[in-house]
């Protein structure tokens, strides 16, 4: 059977944005371009290796970010009022702001749906016939963003390219999907670093990274951080389940 990845998961490029921006504290109304557009140059470049027919839209915002870091970098003349310079950030932060409301709203009405579930028991025949294929529920975005930025990191760190020959790894990605989770059903718990061996060849390392992604999309695997933009950990739904009861307990 023809094993297939979908990464529609990927929510845009408004959102990659607003995750960098939420990343580093920043505020919206002053975002520093020139450091914005170089994590977001990093990510893209992680989005490009994943699913080039993904990158359209985000090509299309670097494009922006790189215009808008070259407009504020020219000189101004000092008779020139400040008030009067149209600060070209303007339409991007106006597109960021309306977005991030909308996202913002949609997070809520999620939340009270969830706690509205948690009051009221569905019944039998409730249920939806057709049950729902995993592949079609996408990645939370926070933790999607968190794991492209972490991937990229391990690139840089981990990676090997050798320009005189190019190594491909054809290891059909459901293989990479067992060993992990027979890893996770051994370990419990793994830093999401520790799948990616130093010295490791570029596909292989996107090969591992799409089954983790498939685990996480299948419920066969979960992530968690313990502090914000922190080091991600894998686990197996056994240890999520057991750690979510201990802490109920506590």
């Amino acid at each position: 059977m023809r094993f297939r990845v979908q990464l529609d998961m990927f929510a845009g490029p408004l959102d990659l944005l607003l995750y960098l921006v939420k990343k580093h504290e920043l505020e919206v109304l002053q975002i520093p371009i020139a450091r914005v557009a170089e994590q977001y140059l990093e990510i893209l470049a992680v989005i490009e290796v994943i699913d080039v027919d993904a990158v359209g839209d985000f090509l299309e915002m670097a494009t922006q970010l790189m215009e808008i870091k070259s407009r504020l970098m020219l000189p101004r003349h000092e008779e020139i009022e400040e008030e009067t310079v149209d600060d070209p950030r303007q339409e991007l932060v106006a597109r960021l702001l309306e977005y991030k409301r909308y996202k913002e709203a949609a997070n809520q009405l999620e939340e009270r749906a969830r706690q509205w579930q948690l009051r009221y028991e569905r019944r039998s025949d409730d249920l939806s016939e057709a049950s729902q294929d995993p592949a079609d529920q996408p990645i939370h975005e926070v933790e999607l963003w968190d794991l492209v930025s972490a991937f990229s990191r391990v690139i840089k760190q981990k990676s090997v390219e050798v320009a005189t020959k190019i190594r491909y790894d054809d290891t059909p990605i459901e293989v990479h999907m067992e060993r992990i989770k027979e890893r996770l059903a051994t370990e419990g718990r793994i830093l999401f670093t520790d799948f990616f061996e130093p010295g490791m060849h570029r596909s292989r390392m996107v090969g591992l990274f799409l089954a983790v992604l498939e685990l996480i999309r299948h419920h066969h695997a979960c992530v968690e951080q313990e502090e914000l933009f922190g080091e991600i950990w894998v686990l197996s739904p056994q240890t999520a389940a057991a750690q979510t009861d201990d802490a109920a307990a506590a």
